[in-house]
């Protein structure tokens, strides 16, 4: 019966190590047209329930953007190129942004907003996202 109990405390320990783990995202965004402005960016939960906004710099045409303590769970992340640091997106006619912007997986937004679950991803470990950003030259 003692090597049953020892496997099982053992199980319940590492699993609640699991349960309160944090992690890091490490966000590198390359594309950016110039280093004008720097990038707004908002991550979510699943729930579409925001959890960080913030501004990161610009530095030889991309951003890396690193948020600390992060817990396991779906994630969606979202950002925009704010050229002129108004901290909108500026568009012309018919809505179309006139600076860059992108979202997590590098869902394909050409006509409008992607599905929310389409940007979904997942934090098990100390997690890096690769993206390039999104300009409309219509």
């Amino acid at each position: 019966m003692k090597p049953s109990f020892i496997v099982i405390t053992f199980l319940l320990f590492i699993s609640t190590l699991t349960a309160y783990a944090q992690f890091r995202l490490t966000v590198e965004i390359t594309g950016l047209r110039n280093n004008n402005g720097n990038v707004l960016y908002e991550l979510f939960d699943q729930h579409h329930k925001s959890l960080k906004v913030g501004t990161e710099i610009i530095k030889n045409n991309k951003c890396i953007i690193t948020i600390e303590n992060v817990k396991p769970g779906k994630y969606a992340f979202n950002y925009i190129h704010d050229e002129n640091k108004n901290k909108k997106l500026d568009t012309k006619m018919l809505f179309i942004p006139k600076e860059g912007f992108g979202y997590s997986n590098n869902v394909d937004a050409k006509f409008g907003p992607p599905a929310f679950e389409k940007w979904l991803f997942e934090v098990k470990e100390n997690t890096k996202l690769s993206l390039k950003i999104t300009y409309l030259n219509y």
